[in-house]
């Protein structure tokens, strides 16, 4: 894992107040009655060399502001910014050059994989639309890419379904780097293989993190997974960021309810292991008709009345951390 000392650095990438609204339509003439709220003023900075994870349950809006850095989707409000230029603004030629510099591995690589091209043409056609070398290279820096994610340079003649599923997540990874990328964002890459294969994808993202000095956005559920590649942790829950800050602190001293209740909730792999709390109990509020004040208070063993009408922002603290909660130090 990198160390990347974020205090004395500029950042890669500045997000500002995202928000993503999905509109609800009811009726004939399709009304508008609502909106999702799948992303609720998230902002974070991006360093270089370095990992944030982002981490929450499931619809807690991880995925959509991962895919909303490259505008696959577009954002309601807010600002994306890459080495101080807007994002949101770029168009044509100015947007494609900024989503070569940022880049996304898929959950699941076989889905994201053409099943008709072999991986050879596949990464052959992304080095001509670019133009990354000129096409007399074109098949020794194929076989580069491929040799750099672990990967035989044979297998460049070989389709998407003749490959196990580590094996597609390593051409997902190799995709992703085809186009010399700065920031590559990680959506779930391990949530799919067995613990084996997620060591050694683990493995191969952090070697080539300090041999190509890439940054990571590492979207992920699993705490215990993040904690190992992860230089800060950013906590999810209804679309906001709750608890933001180094991967120790998080994991070793949460102090968010919610970042408590989700470590306590992971699986324990030894029988004989107590836990130290209980685990998250009752459902994720719907994001269209979330909770009034704290979205978390329906769910928190240490609410207070003011809990369910005050909105608590990020507040930094000396231990260079940031928690949106009332009692971040006696909560638990």
């Amino acid at each position: 894992m990198t160390s990347a000392s974020a205090s004395s650095l500029l950042p890669v990438v500045e997000v500002g107040g995202l928000r993503k609204h999905f509109p609800i339509r009811k009726g004939f003439m399709r009304r508008l009655a609502g909106a999702v709220k799948a992303v609720d003023d998230v902002s974070f900075d991006l360093y270089r060399g370095e990992t944030l994870g982002l981490v929450g349950e499931s619809g807690c809006g991880k995925t959509t502001t991962g895919r909303m850095l490259l505008r696959l989707i577009e954002p309601t409000a807010g600002s994306i910014r890459f080495h101080g230029k807007d994002v949101l603004s770029l168009k044509g030629e100015s947007l494609l050059a900024v989503r070569r510099k940022v880049q996304i591995v898929f959950q699941d690589p076989y889905s994201s994989l053409n099943p008709r091209l072999t991986i050879g043409s596949m990464l052959g056609e992304i080095l001509r639309v670019h133009r990354i070398v000129p096409r007399p290279q074109i098949e020794a820096r194929v076989d580069q890419i491929l040799e750099s994610v672990g990967l035989a340079p044979e297998y460049a003649g070989r389709y998407p379904h003749e490959f196990s599923g580590g094996q597609r997540q390593r051409i997902g990874i190799a995709r992703a780097l085809a186009v010399e990328p700065e920031v590559i964002v990680l959506d779930e890459p391990v949530s799919a293989l067995d613990v084996s294969i997620q060591a050694q994808i683990l493995n191969l993202l952090r070697d080539l993190q300090r041999r190509l000095g890439l940054t990571y956005l590492f979207v992920a559920h699993d705490l215990s997974v993040v904690e190992h590649i992860a230089d800060r942790i950013a906590v999810m829950y209804l679309g906001r960021i709750v608890e933001i800050g180094p991967a120790g602190q998080i994991t070793q001293a949460p102090r968010h309810p919610y970042t408590r209740a989700l470590i306590a909730s992971a699986p324990v792999y030894d029988p004989t292991a107590r836990r130290d709390r209980e685990p998250l109990s009752g459902d994720l509020p719907s994001p269209a008709s979330p909770p009034p004040g704290c979205h978390f208070h329906p769910r928190c063993p240490v609410a207070r009345p003011e809990c369910r009408t005050w909105q608590y922002e990020l507040s930094s603290r000396p231990d260079g951390r940031s928690v949106a909660c009332l009692l971040p130090d006696d909560a638990g």
